[in-house]
């Protein structure tokens, strides 16, 4: 959702930055992209476990507002739950705010954060920022899509190591990385995807699903296939296929290799978080938000609708 927003101060340049939750997500992929960015600079870093050096360091939100260093934006990777708290005070103090995905742990807190006047909120989708996205999506735009299925396995215990918040209620499971498949499928597919049915595996003892399958429909002619698993182990597979009257496409690599009638396409990118930080940029610079909730919107409704399933005790 893009929309005008009440102006806010003006900033200088470089846009001085927050980063909120210094894990393993942060230190992969945020602190290089901003680093890389000249139109950001790292000021400051809140987190519990951890510090970032060369910056002043926080242990809460309401000890840097506190400190009255001047902050322009902050960039949230707290797990979901709890989020909206910190949205919200940030925003209250006239703070841009982009959002890890998945952007809150309920879509009514995100709603209400999108609905407040203020000013940017990014919700972002950083698979939506794969180097064979948008020729998928330009691909897509041009033909008739007859059916599509999404593979999306991988091993917890790699991207996720002893993060046992994921698996705990509001922590998605493996929804977590699924919602990436969801954001792809979103953003490629022209018109509206929904959720008919969904299985949700959890193991005995956790508050969310190691694995899951789903039923989805595309305009109401094309079926949809998913299958989520946290359990991989071995080679790892993010993998979208659509069936089109055009033939075949096939996404690869969580989006990073594309194919179109069984020819590899010549694709290039910035990378993910880059890019990511790119449009946080100009969206601040444009005075706009943007807050799609589509992928969202089709997890809460694998949690209204889906059948539940209980397999053995997952530990770490």
């Amino acid at each position: 959702m893009n929309r005008p927003i009440r102006p806010s101060h003006v900033h200088p340049a470089p846009i001085r930055l927050a980063l909120v939750g210094i894990g393993k997500i942060a230190r992969d992929q945020h602190l290089p992209a901003i680093a890389a960015n000249p139109d950001f600079a790292l000021v400051a870093a809140v987190s519990r476990n951890a510090v970032i050096d060369g910056v002043a360091n926080f242990r809460e939100l309401d000890a840097l507002i506190a400190s009255g260093l001047e902050i322009d934006a902050v960039s949230l990777c707290t797990p979901p739950v709890g989020r909206h708290r910190i949205a919200a005070a940030a925003r209250a103090q006239g703070w841009h705010v982009m959002l890890e995905k998945p952007p809150g742990a309920t879509l009514g807190e995100v709603r209400a954060l999108a609905a407040a006047p203020g000013p940017t909120l990014f919700a972002s989708w950083h698979s939506r920022e794969a180097a064979g996205v948008p020729a998928a999506k330009a691909f897509l735009a041009e033909t008739r899509v007859t059916a599509a299925h999404i593979s999306w396995r991988e091993d917890i215990r790699q991207w996720h190591p002893g993060q046992e918040w994921i698996l705990e209620a509001g922590g998605l499971g493996v929804f977590d990385p699924g919602i990436n498949a969801l954001s792809i499928l979103t953003e490629i597919l022209p018109g509206r995807v929904r959720l008919e049915s969904a299985i949700l595996d959890f193991p005995k003892g956790r508050g969310a699903p190691i694995a899951a399958s789903l039923a989805l429909v595309h305009d109401e002619a094309a079926r949809i296939t998913a299958e989520f698993d946290f359990r991989q182990e071995g080679p790892q597979s993010w993998d979208i296929t659509v069936e089109t009257d055009a033939g075949p496409l096939m996404l690869h690599d969580g989006g990073e290799r594309v194919t179109i009638a069984g020819a590899a396409q010549d694709v290039d990118g910035i990378g993910e978080y880059p890019a990511l930080y790119r449009q946080f940029a100009s969206l601040i610079a444009a005075n706009l938000s943007d807050c799609d909730l589509a992928p969202f919107e089709l997890v809460a409704d694998a949690f209204l609708v889906g059948q539940r399933t209980e397999s053995p005790p997952f530990t770490f």
